[in-house]
């Protein structure tokens, strides 16, 4: 017991390991503890605003909203995860070439480019909130009440960005327990202030949706100034220095070359996504919506620390290529498809025996229930292969090879799973059920087809 007590402390004390040297278990374990931990607490951010909005007087209205924006905001996850690819694969190739100095510098030109990026899309997020809110298909009243939340989520893209982005940094140098630990206090801050801004507490008065933005906005920028202190001051592996900031434009070249597919492959995934929750609107109403919704926030929930521990086979992936060691670099990627695979496994069993009560958690409305339950056993069925299907992805991604994905991505989603959703919901007449089932169809086809491509190795020819 003393050992697995120790393995845990270090674990969580962010203490600078040779992920190269140690045994392949000790390597993926020690970062898939702090990096799950991590995507639990990004995944509790939706969660508790899900909850508290879901208690509101008009609680269809926000749980769509909030469901809505949260598509739409993946778009922006999407560019912060594929500049945090980047990083990730930059930052660890150079650490496996033990050169930290250098890791540092692309880590800041990774920065540089992403604020630029993030603050023109935020700008138009903000001005067309309520535009946005009608394309998904939301009514023009649930759209005018949504505003407020829309427009403050969207503006706050920038700390969005941040957050994604310097974790990838810490978890490129193999330091994925200070990712876990901003996640950890923006959380906490999140969870406090929710309840007081939405529902009002002496005299603060009750903000209602908006405050829900409020919380989640001011939590993650607490994150993130804990974030720029490990990042600019404390002495740690990776640490920036103001004129790392000067435009490289050989190293942005560099940036671009991995983080653009890399871009385009979240894109692709999150324009999928979208596309089936308009799809799921207009076929099934507000209840289909908001139960949907309610599903993927609590799919999300044990999703994201799957794809945690995933984020292991990225770091792994480029330190071992840094260091030259091929096969370790392979090995690494199948140990952590294997605890995948058990984690995805009891995933499974947990929706197919507690959907019910896990739904009935966040609403009590008998139409949305019916529907998010019934998203979650059939999106379950797909789960084990979601789990080996997300880590084959990280380990192209960590390898610097983001095109491979991205063209499985585009294969997978939309030649495959639109085209699908749409014949099985409106010419099968199967609406909302028909959406449900073409996701895990997907992901199945995904997982084989990448399973296929890394077994060819191509991956372990990129040079970056």
């Amino acid at each position: 017991m003393t050992r697995y007590i120790d393995f845990l402390k270090k674990a969580f004390s962010g203490e600078d390991v040779d992920y190269t040297k140690i045994t392949i278990r000790s390597a993926v374990l020690l970062l898939a503890i702090p990096m799950m931990l991590e995507m639990a607490m990004e995944s509790v951010f939706a969660l508790v605003d899900l909850y508290f909005v879901g208690h509101l007087k008009e609680s269809g209205y926000a749980i769509q909203t909030v469901g809505l924006t949260e598509s739409v905001l993946s778009v922006m996850y999407s560019i912060a995860i594929g500049m945090s690819m980047a990083a990730t694969a930059l930052v660890a190739r150079r650490i496996g070439e033990k050169n930290p100095e250098q890791a540092s510098r692309s880590a800041a030109q990774v920065l540089l480019v992403s604020l630029i990026i993030t603050f023109i899309l935020s700008l138009l997020g903000v001005i067309y909130a309520e535009e946005i809110l009608i394309l998904m298909g939301s009514k023009p009243e649930a759209a005018a009440y949504g505003k407020d939340f829309t427009q403050l989520m969207m503006g706050s893209s920038v700390i969005i960005m941040l957050l994604f982005l310097i974790n990838g940094i810490f978890r490129g140098a193999g330091n994925a327990a200070i990712a876990m630990k901003s996640l950890w206090i923006a959380n906490i801050v999140n969870i406090i202030l929710c309840p007081v801004l939405i529902k009002g507490f002496g005299p603060v008065p009750a903000m209602g949706l908006t405050g829900a933005a409020l919380a989640t906005t001011i939590g993650r920028s607490i994150g993130v100034i804990y974030q720029l202190y490990h990042l600019l001051v404390a002495d740690t592996q990776i640490r920036i220095a103001l004129p790392y900031f000067v435009p490289d434009l050989k190293q942005i070249k560099g940036i671009i070359k991995i983080a653009t597919p890399g871009i385009f492959q979240f894109v692709i995934a999150s324009c999928s996504w979208i596309f089936l929750a308009q799809l799921v609107a207009t076929t099934g109403g507000e209840n289909a919506s908001a139960g949907y919704q309610t599903a993927l926030r609590l799919m999300m929930f044990f999703m994201l620390p799957a794809w945690g521990l995933s984020n292991a086979a990225s770091t792994l992936v480029g330190q071992n290529m840094g260091a030259n060691e091929m096969l370790r670099a392979e090995q690494s990627v199948m140990k952590t498809v294997k605890y995948n695979v058990i984690f995805m496994l009891v995933v499974s069993l947990i929706f197919f025996l507690l959907g019910d009560f896990l739904v009935g958690f966040f609403t009590q409305e008998a139409g949305i229930k019916d529907f998010a339950k019934n998203a979650l056993h059939i999106m379950c069925t797909g789960f084990i292969f979601y789990g080996i299907g997300m880590v084959l992805i990280n380990a192209f991604n960590g390898a610097g090879d983001t095109w491979t994905p991205t063209w499985v991505n585009f294969f997978g989603f939309w030649l495959f799973q639109i085209p699908l959703a749409y014949f099985l919901s409106k010419h099968f007449g199967m609406g909302p059920k028909g959406v449900f089932i073409s996701i895990p169809a997907a992901e199945t086809l995904i997982t084989i087809v990448a399973f296929i491509l890394f077994k060819k190795g191509k991956w372990k020819t990129v040079k970056v």
